[in-house]
């Protein structure tokens, strides 16, 4: 899709806006976005403060809700990445059987990171849609 989720659905593009509020609850609940944080994290805390609950109540969290992992704990179970992430946070989305999709590396602010999360999602939403 050209256009971003979050603008399709705040930017009143009906048409586009519908084709993604028709995707099923089974599908939408398919996607979890992983986000690999640690104690001591000051990158971490700012997404937690900034980003995290306004994301929480966004139709992103819809698609993709937001899981939590420690950098050097364990990952969450049946969850397979390409490689393990070495930067806090990283952003893995995730598929319904917990394989990495795509993946950020880094916050470098809410001005970025929402389109660059919109465009994963799009991404993935394509994929098993089409």
């Amino acid at each position: 899709m050209a256009l971003g989720f979050r603008t399709a659905v705040f930017g009143g593009i009906g048409a586009l806006a519908l084709s993604l509020l028709s995707i099923s609850a089974a599908s939408a609940q398919e996607l979890r976005l992983l986000m690999i944080e640690q104690v001591g994290c000051y990158i971490c805390a700012a997404f937690n403060r900034d980003v995290a609950p306004a994301y929480e109540a966004s139709p992103e969290a819809q698609f993709a809700p937001l899981i939590r992992a420690d950098l050097r704990g364990p990952l969450p179970e049946g969850v397979t990445l390409t490689s393990r992430p070495f930067v806090t946070p990283t952003f893995i989305l995730l598929d319904a059987s917990g394989t990495e999709v795509d993946r950020l590396i880094g916050f470098p602010g809410q001005d970025f990171f929402w389109p660059y999360l919109n465009q994963m999602i799009d991404n993935a939403l394509a994929d098993t849609t089409g």
